[in-house]
Formats: C-alpha cells, sequence, structure tokens
C-alpha cells in the first residue's frame, strides 16, 4: 500500500501529466462565486494543525508535519478534480506551482542558501543595546536584502550573542517583528507583496518614500520597547552564568556570498525591469521569459554557493536543511488550499464573502484606506501576504498610476498591512516560521502558535492602531 508521505508527490505528477488532456481548452480556472465556505476548511484545518498539533503532539507533528500538509492539500485536489473536472484541478495546480509556489521557494531556497554560507566569527554580548543595535541594523537590512536573506544573516548570531542568556524568548520575538516583517516594507526587495506591486507598474522607491513615516514609526516604538523589556530582564537575571562563547572580534567568512547575494538582489530587480516581450505558455499558464530565467539564476547561485562556501563556515553556522524543508512542505500544503479562499476574494461583491469586500468602499464610492489596511493586513496574518496584496491592489482599481497618484493613501494602507501585519502569526511571512525553526534547531524553545500570538496581539495590534490614527484616517 502507497505511503502516505507518497501520495501528495503522486497527485503532482498525475496532474503534471495530463494537460494533454484538455489541450486547446480555455483557461479552466477556479471561478470563486461558485464557491462556498466548505472550501475554505482545509485551509482553516492546515492552520489549525500548525497551530494545535505541536502542542498536544510534538513528536508526531516533528515527524510527520509533512504528511499532514499533504493530507490537507489532498483535501482540495480530490474532491475539486471529481466536482469540477479534472483540467480545473490541472490548471489550478500548475498555476500554482509555476507562478507561485516555484518562484516562492526558489528564492527562499536561494537566500537561505547563500546567508547561510555567511558565517559572521566571533562573538558579541546580547546586553540590551547590542541587542538592540543588531536588530536595528537587521531592520535596515531587511528592506534592501529582502526579509528572509536578513533573517537568515543575523539569526545566528543573535542567538550566539544571547546564548548566556536565561530569558531570551522576547528577544526573537521582535526579531520576527523588526527583521522578518517590518524591515521589509523599504524596497520591492524586501517583501513578496511590494515585489508583485513593482511588477505591476508601482515605482522601485515609491514604497521607500511613501511607506518610510509608517516603517519609522512601527521602527521607533518596537525598538524603544524592546530595550526596556531587555533591560528589565537582564538586570534582574545578572550574569548568573559565563558566557558559553566569550567576545571575541568580530569578521566574516564566506565572503563569496556577500557578492552571490548581490547578484540574487540583481537577478531580482532585472526581472521586474527588463521585459522581452517573450512568453510561452504551459496549459494555459503564461510564463514570462525574465521570470524563467531568474528562477534558473537562483538556482545557479545556490549551486555555486554550496561549491564556493568551505564545509566549516556551514557547520560553524549549524546550517542544515532542516528549516527550508519545514517551509517547503507546510507552504506547499499552505499554497494549494489557500487557492479557493483566494478565488473567493477575487470574485468580490459576486462572492460569499461579499460583506467583508465591500466594508473596503465608502458610502461615496471612494476607497476606505482604513478598511483596505486592517482587512488586507489581517488577511495578510493568516494568508500568504503576496496574493493578497494583489486581490487588493485589484480591488482598488489595479491601476499602478492611480495608485501611486490620487489613490496613493489607498495603495500605502494597503502595502502597510500586507507587510506589517505578516507579523502577527508564525504563518503570515514565510521568514517567520524559518527563524522559529532555526531557533529552535539550536535548543531555544520558541512560543506556540497561539503563545506567539499572544505576544503579536498584545504589542503590534496597539501599534497599528496608533498607525492608523496618524496615517491612515
Amino acid at each position: 500500500m502507497m505511503k502516505l508521505r507518497h501520495v501528495f508527490p503522486a497527485l503532482l505528477i498525475i496532474f503534471l501529466a495530463l494537460p494533454a488532456l484538455a489541450a486547446g481548452a480555455d483557461a479552466p480556472a477556479i471561478d470563486g462565486r461558485h464557491l462556498g465556505l466548505a472550501w475554505m476548511v482545509p485551509f482553516v484545518g492546515i492552520l489549525l494543525s500548525i497551530a494545535i498539533l505541536p502542542l498536544v503532539t510534538p513528536s508526531f507533528w516533528h515527524h510527520h508535519f509533512g504528511k499532514v500538509s499533504a493530507a490537507w492539500a489532498t483535501m482540495i485536489i480530490v474532491p475539486f478534480a471529481v466536482i469540477h473536472g479534472v483540467p480545473s484541478a490541472v490548471y489550478e495546480i500548475i498555476h500554482l506551482l509555476l507562478l507561485d509556489y516555484i518562484p516562492f521557494i526558489v528564492l527562499l531556497a536561494a537566500l537561505f542558501t547563500v546567508t547561510g554560507g555567511i558565517h559572521i566569527k566571533g562573538n558579541i554580548h546580547g546586553s540590551p543595546s547590542m541587542n538592540t543595535a543588531l536588530l536595528a541594523i537587521g531592520t535596515v537590512l531587511a528592506g534592501w536584502m529582502g526579509t528572509t536573506g536578513a533573517s537568515m544573516l543575523l539569526i545566528r548570531p543573535m542567538i550566539r550573542a544571547n546564548d548566556d542568556r536565561g530569558h531570551k524568548i522576547h528577544v526573537f520575538v521582535f526579531f520576527i517583528f523588526l527583521v522578518s516583517n517590518i524591515g521589509g516594507a523599504l524596497t520591492p526587495l524586501g517583501d513578496p507583496p511590494l515585489f508583485l506591486g513593482f511588477l505591476k507598474g508601482v515605482g522601485f522607491f515609491w514604497t521607500t518614500e511613501h511607506l518610510f513615516a509608517e516603517m519609522l514609526v512601527c521602527a521607533i516604538v518596537l525598538l524603544a520597547l524592546f530595550y526596556a523589556i531587555d533591560s528589565y530582564w537582564y538586570r534582574k537575571e545578572g550574569r548568573k552564568k559565563p558566557d558559553p562563547t566569550p567576545e571575541t572580534p568580530v569578521r566574516i567568512e564566506g565572503g563569496v556570498n556577500v557578492i552571490l547575494l548581490a547578484a540574487i538582489v540583481g537577478a531580482v530587480l532585472a526581472s521586474g525591469t527588463w521585459t522581452p516581450g517573450i512568453h510561452f505558455t504551459v496549459f494555459h499558464v503564461t510564463l514570462e521569459l525574465q521570470n524563467v530565467l531568474r528562477d534558473l539564476a537562483l538556482v545557479a547561485i545556490c549551486f555555486l554557493s554550496l561549491r564556493l562556501t568551505s564545509r566549516a563556515s556551514r557547520v560553524a553556522n549549524g546550517f542544515s536543511w532542516g528549516p527550508m524543508l519545514e517551509v517547503a512542505k507546510l507552504f506547499a500544503g499552505i499554497f494549494i488550499t489557500i487557492a479557493p479562499a483566494l478565488a473567493i476574494l477575487r470574485a468580490g461583491k459576486d462572492g460569499v464573502l461579499a460583506p467583508l469586500v465591500a466594508l473596503v468602499t465608502g458610502p461615496d464610492g471612494q476607497p476606505n484606506d482604513i478598511w483596505y489596511f486592517w482587512l488586507s493586513g489581517i488577511l495578510s496574518s493568516f494568508l500568504d501576504n503576496a496574493p493578497t496584496y494583489l486581490v487588493f491592489f485589484n480591488l482598488a482599481g489595479g491601476d499602478a498610476n492611480l495608485l501611486m497618484g490620487p489613490l496613493a493613501s489607498t495603495l500605502a494602507a494597503i502595502s502597510c498591512g500586507a507587510v506589517f501585519m505578516g507579523a502577527n502569526s508564525y504563518i503570515g511571512n514565510a521568514p517567520n516560521f524559518m527563524v522559529k525553526a532555526v531557533v529552535e534547531e539550536s535548543g531555544i524553545r520558541m512560543p506556540s502558535f497561539f503563545g506567539y500570538m499572544a505576544w503579536s496581539c498584545g504589542i503590534l495590534l496597539p501599534l497599528f492602531v496608533l498607525l492608523t490614527l496618524i496615517f491612515f484616517r
């Protein structure tokens, strides 16, 4: 009997082999107008699994999280193929793989591999001032090398700096807040939603100009609060045990990866600025040459990094593929189960979530920036923030020139909601889960899904209310 771990890959292979059955037909995309709320049950199920199973059965989750993800995805694929037809199921799977999941995972893998080869040797003591400085540096770096790149570059030095601290969970929670999310608002390279906006015509430096004030307010408030909390615990615990990694001069090994990191940035930027107009179609899914070349370049950069980096540097970093595999398996399930939810949202006023969509339009027909900020943010807390951004981008008209001009406040609200509120849960943004996985792999127990949300609700929600009062009234 086929084991469960083989079911998901087998289904994908079958669906990828079926395009010839429907060749020549129109793209059989999901019509969200005809989907009920029941289609969102697997998505809710995978979220609850991620939230509850690590608490209830940690051993089972550690060994079988990939099977759980595959099972929820199968609950979407099989019924959809039976009810709506194999061609529609094939199209949606291939569409998700080629345009969303594969580029997403390839970029994450490239950043994970390259930053995993940059070893910041030496150690600094995690005092409140040093921790705050590291968080501030990471926040700035996130805007230019991506939240994933900055997170993977700095999380291990942050772990080493605080390895003698008794109370340090808050350090990594604020790390996720600032480095894995808030800092990504500086440029389109910082976070996937903003990069999608860049591909839709939003100027490269538009985000720097229009989101800088919002990002700065968030960063200042969070850094000040972190310093106060860290100082309290630092004074309370004192130096009860010697630092297992005493302070030593800091230097960087694996410098070739810095060049490769710049190559990643260049490849991503080129794919958004170079448009040769060459494209081809795979079962109704249009692939543009620049995007295919970008992904191939990122894969090549991964191999170069592995080839050119000494094994000693990666071992010193505690580098392993565990966190990347966890993200890949869980997000495979999330991407598939999210498809009906996004289709319902795309249906707008004709879908079952019409009351939710109607909130973003005021009585005068003008966009309601407050609701754009909060709805795009709340959905981005649990859905993938990149497609959620696109949904609200399109609800606001989808015209980049209009959104950068007269409706600039609306685009800023959508952008801030998608980027900032990705910090509200572990699954709001991929780097969140990767940081959690790396920290736990080092032997530090991170808060549970709901435990983390207790932190985010207590700290971030009041901050977002403040942003609303200042910027989106």
